[in-house]
């Protein structure tokens, strides 16, 4: 295949950042920067409350979408975050109205902090291009939304697919017979979280071992542990790159949360179908990374999906220093080894999340993370938590393009 290009975009109508590019497409996808509340044209974050504030950031985002010919019906994924997961209710009245069709896949988490003191929400994004990327032929591809009665109800889609993935809602561990947080601690929590997002796959002609990465949400960082053995034995041959977040409250009270990308070797209307076992999933490691227990890379056609690096050193697996710069140029170090090891570089990423522990600590994290790209900047997104694994100050993760896709 000739080299896939990917296409960084921004527009005078939405925020600007000298750190980050609103949307970057790489072949069938575009992936946002993280919106906040800011007014593009003071700069500022706009007045009012949770409402106003969420209509901005949807505001942004359809400028954004609008600017690249695209509308808020191609939206396959959202992830919203609150600094108070009570505001849920009000959001959700705001962001009906912004699409008209059915509602895309969507996460909701509460974090310690947002980048800029005033904002109450944030919002992600990831928006279907049926365009594809020079110089592949543009596609009128059409998405594919479903549901399934074997997991719970929302207002937004358990399940998205355009072209070769599918985007599933993140999953509670609720019941779907009761609609009610299962008994139990954080282990039979996730079991449930996990047998929703198995229902929701098998739904849809799929197993556990087409999902490519997971981010799991946990309420406390210290039952990483058990989760960590619950998730084994979901994925006992092949684990998927993962990532593990603090988060400050879940929706219903739970105590986790877990959000999926999964293959989708059949691609969506009008592709051909393509038997899954066609389009393979390549999962990587690298000795130059440090060790975990999954994986560091998955690619699977035009995407690698990076697990979330914490920084350590490699050799020992140990945490790097005390300070924040030292520790984010080992997370993005890592990130470098991995993405070396497939033969790709830093500049291929199209997008990077990052936690913090201070979210104050961007401006010295920015000094270190633009000298790791000599091209346009990826999308990103950055959050504050409360906690991250083995006390580091900083932990990211990354997507990267993959213009030579995966054996067909």
């Amino acid at each position: 295949m000739s080299e896939i290009k990917k296409n960084s975009r921004n527009t005078e109508n939405a925020p600007k950042s000298p750190f980050s590019t609103q949307t970057v497409a790489f072949s069938h996808y575009n992936n946002f920067s993280a919106q906040l509340p800011i007014d593009p044209k003071t700069g500022e974050i706009v007045s009012g409350d949770i409402k106003e504030q969420a209509k901005q950031c949807l505001t942004n985002i359809q400028a954004i979408v609008e600017s690249i010919g695209h509308v808020m019906d191609d939206t396959v994924k959202l992830t919203v975050f609150l600094k108070s997961i009570s505001d849920i209710e009000a959001v959700d009245e705001v962001y009906k109205t912004f699409f008209k069709s059915n509602l895309p896949t969507r996460t909701t988490v509460a974090v310690e902090a947002l980048p800029l003191d005033g904002a109450l929400i944030q919002i992600d994004t990831l928006i279907s291009n049926g365009e594809g990327t020079t110089p592949q032929k543009a596609l009128d591809l059409v998405k594919v939304t479903r549901n399934t009665e074997n997991a719970p109800k929302s207002i937004h889609a358990h399940n998205v697919a355009f072209s070769h993935y599918s985007n599933i809602s993140a999953q509670l561990p609720i019941d779907p017979q009761s609609g009610k947080i299962v008994a139990g601690g954080v282990k039979e929590q996730t079991e449930q979280c996990l047998e929703n997002i198995k229902a929701i796959l098998e739904s849809i002609g799929h197993v556990m071992n087409d999902v490519v990465k997971t981010t799991v949400f946990l309420k406390d960082i210290s039952d990483a542990e058990v989760v960590n053995e619950v998730l084994a034995k979901f994925f006992p041959s092949y684990v998927p790159a993962r990532t593990i977040v603090s988060a400050c409250a879940l929706p219903l009270g739970a105590l986790i949360q877990i959000d999926t990308a999964v293959s989708h070797g059949d691609g969506t209307p009008p592709q051909l179908p393509e038997d899954a076992r066609f389009l393979v999933i390549e999962a990587n490691n690298t000795e130059n990374a440090p060790k975990v227990p999954y994986s560091h890379t998955v690619a699977y056609s035009h995407y690698n999906h990076i697990a979330g690096q914490l920084p350590l050193v490699p050799e020992n697996n140990q945490i790097v220093g005390s300070g924040i710069k030292e520790q984010a140029a080992q997370c993005l170090n890592n990130i470098k080894a991995i993405v070396e090891s497939i033969d790709h570089k830093m500049d291929d990423i199209v997008k990077v999340n990052i936690q913090l522990r201070n979210v104050a600590d961007i401006t010295d994290v920015n000094e270190i993370y633009t000298s790791f790209f000599s091209g346009d900047l990826p999308a990103r997104t950055v959050i504050g938590v409360s906690a991250i694994p083995v006390d580091a100050l900083v932990q990211i993760d990354a997507v990267v393009s993959n213009s030579e896709g995966t054996p067909a």
